[in-house]
């Protein structure tokens, strides 16, 4: 029965890889790729873990399957990193052996979408962990904290204490932190670790080095 039901289902080649709803602001692009960018570096060895930004989540626990929830990123465990077919362009729940994100991240914009109540039934019913909703412009608008991170406790979410807070099933931690990048300082979002020292990123490496040791050797 269950194997009929799945068989009726759309495959990732037959549906949309987003809903084409703009964003309206530079983070909710720039904060989801550079945790992604971050993960490549931090994770790459590791083979089972899939990130996505900005991409369609197709699952079986709303009203249609043929209606996604995009949330800016999320991150999946126990995946292929790459299918075997290529880059996927959307998630597809019953395309992954019914593994859904352990994580997801909404970055509040200007334009409320829902990231407290709707969006947060959502997550809750497909069973996402951890729920991370980033609000670094209107969260007194809101009243909200800019930083809030949801773990699911008997199918609701329950607001956690801690900044940077230990994700222990992710094995990351998450939190605020300020990145330099050609003169420019601006908050992101890292991943930390247990020790709640944060991961640093290629470039930030670099830097350290060349003002330990002065320039890399050959160049």
């Amino acid at each position: 029965m269950v194997d009929s039901y799945l068989n009726r289902l759309p495959t990732s080649w037959e549906l949309p890889c987003c809903d084409d709803t703009p964003v309206d602001n530079e983070d909710q692009n720039f904060l989801p790729n550079f945790l992604l960018f971050l993960l490549e570096s931090i994770w790459a060895k590791r083979l089972d873990w899939f990130f996505g930004a900005d991409m369609a989540i197709y699952h079986t626990t709303g009203v249609n399957p043929r209606v996604p929830v995009v949330p800016d990123g999320f991150l999946s465990l126990g995946v292929e990193r790459r299918k075997k077919s290529g880059s996927r362009s959307s998630y597809v729940v019953w395309e992954e052996n019914g593994i859904v994100p352990t994580f997801v991240l909404e970055v509040v914009s200007q334009t409320y979408g829902g990231e407290y109540d709707k969006k947060m039934e959502i997550y809750a019913k497909l069973n996402v962990l951890y729920y991370v909703v980033y609000n670094p412009n209107f969260w007194k608008r809101d009243q909200h904290q800019p930083l809030e991170v949801y773990k699911l406790v008997d199918n609701f979410y329950q607001l956690q204490i801690g900044e940077p807070f230990w994700m222990q099933e992710v094995g990351l931690g998450i939190g605020k932190g300020i990145n330099s990048n050609g003169g420019l300082q601006r908050e992101v979002l890292y991943w930390y670790n247990q020790q709640s020292s944060r991961y640093q990123t290629a470039e930030e490496l670099l830097t350290q080095y060349r003002q330990q040791f002065g320039e890399l050797p050959g160049s």
